[in-house]
């Protein structure tokens, strides 16, 4: 099977959800990485998590309740476990004895940055590792919002990366919105390395005097820039873009600067499946072109589905012709490719590493 419709990273940070998709006691069960976990707040604001199955009878606790005290009650038998995952009561025996082993595996979590993060992998290892920060989400001269919510896309998280990564497709598939012929164009460098225990890979495409598509215009206030623009894949979780433009001619000035942050957030449910977070960041402060009163952020938030619309039907098409045998077909890699083909490497190389299988060369390499 091909490398793309088989990649699944186990050992590494995903995203759950937003701090703000956990409100207090409300269970929530979902699959990352192909394990099932149940994740809530706590009454004192803490988040924990679990392996959504109750140590009886495989029966998902996410579709249980709480009952007195916090208690999470089992729907199918009544079990109780308390917020440290310790089952503290039995209906069934009522001499009050508790099985030794009725207690709940955690799985490592961490919430920073309004983000909440799980390892479904091997919990001896979530320190080998950090999540990478994002830290314009609290910053407090930023405005951000999310774009389409958890999205469920049916088609491995890898290829929305590499999505991400190439612009590219911004010609012929969002021509028109966000993109046009001269973006392809735009010539790229490629940035690679590891920070916080994680290998991260990205493009760097700088340009001077462009004419901006329609979209962008919009959203950034200037028709004709200097643009830098950056995509770094940080994890396998996360993808971070950031925009900063200048009209033609004053690159770097700083009182002419606009720009905006948009980080994406892939989290893998299987090897067909993910789950895609988009979130968006803009300075306060940043209005439309069309409509000096109306901030650009507002605006993004009503016309950006659109794109994401067409790079969900992309990718799903894309899923699906995994479907198929090779026959002999492989891949032609483009110019603009290499961080595409390095992102594939990486996480190919991560899975291999949690199996023990040898490394293998392949046409990623």
């Amino acid at each position: 099977m091909n490398v793309i419709a088989n990649v699944l990273v186990r050992n590494a940070w995903y995203v759950a959800g937003l701090s703000g998709e956990f409100p207090p006691a409300t269970l929530k069960g979902q699959v990352v990485a192909e394990k099932p976990l149940v994740l809530w707040r706590t009454a004192d604001g803490r988040m924990v998590g679990f392996d959504d199955r109750c140590c009886h009878k495989r029966m998902p606790l996410s579709a249980g309740r709480f009952i007195e005290d916090g208690l999470l009650e089992c729907a199918y038998h009544g079990l109780c476990y308390d917020t440290a995952g310790q089952c503290v009561r039995v209906p069934s025996h009522p001499d009050g004895k508790i099985p030794p082993r009725a207690r709940l595996r955690p799985v490592p979590l961490i919430e920073q940055d309004g983000l909440v993060w799980v390892w479904p992998g091997d919990p001896a290892r979530c320190n080998q590792a950090a999540p990478p920060r994002v830290p314009e989400f609290g910053a407090p001269d930023w405005d951000h919002a999310v774009v389409g919510g958890a999205m469920a896309v049916p088609a491995n998280s890898l290829l929305l990366i590499e999505n991400l990564l190439d612009i590219t497709h911004f010609y012929p598939l969002h021509d028109g919105n966000i993109g046009d012929l001269e973006n392809s164009r735009i010539p790229v460098r490629v940035e690679e390395g590891v920070a916080d225990g994680t290998p991260y890979v990205g493009t760097v495409r700088e340009v001077r005097g462009y004419q901006q598509p329609p979209y962008l215009a919009e959203y950034l206030g200037y028709e004709l820039v200097d643009r830098d623009h950056t995509h770094f894949m940080l994890s396998p979780g996360l993808t971070h873009v950031r925009m900063r433009v200048w009209p033609a001619g004053r690159h770097g000035d700083p009182a002419a600067e606009r720009g905006y942050v948009i980080i994406h957030t892939h989290t893998p449910v299987d090897r067909r499946n993910h789950v895609w977070h988009l979130i968006v960041g803009m300075p306060k402060g940043q209005m439309c072109l069309s409509d000096p009163t109306k901030p650009a952020i507002e605006r993004f938030v009503e016309t950006f589905p659109k794109v994401i619309d067409e790079d969900r039907w992309a990718l799903e098409k894309q899923q699906r012709m995994f479907d198929y045998p090779d026959d002999g077909y492989v891949e032609v890699f483009l110019k603009p490719d290499t961080a595409l083909r390095r992102a594939r490497l990486i996480l190919n190389r991560m899975e291999r590493a949690e199996t023990g299988e040898p490394a293998k060369r392949s046409a990623a390499e």
